[in-house]
């Protein structure tokens, strides 16, 4: 659990979010593993990133880094 203000927020919406953005990402033909609760990785273009569904950060070294699940799609799109 991080140090949020709303921490009893986080730990319901951690799960919805995972699972919703993992789904997402799978029916795009990504292979994704999630190493813990917080986090998921996949590979693109040859290129790990990795992608916080609750707060949204995604980052990896052949996307631009940025915020927000839709953003990192339209970005896996594009390519």
């Amino acid at each position: 659990m991080s140090n949020r203000l709303n921490q009893e927020r986080e730990a319901e919406l951690q799960p919805i979010r995972m699972k919703t953005c993992k789904e997402k990402l799978e029916s795009l033909g990504y292979q994704v593993k999630s190493d813990d609760q917080t986090k998921l990785t996949f590979i693109h273009d040859g290129a790990q990133i990795t992608f916080w569904p609750y707060s949204g950060w995604h980052t990896g070294r052949s996307i631009k880094d940025g915020r927000g699940f839709n953003n990192l799609i339209k970005q896996l799109e594009e390519k």
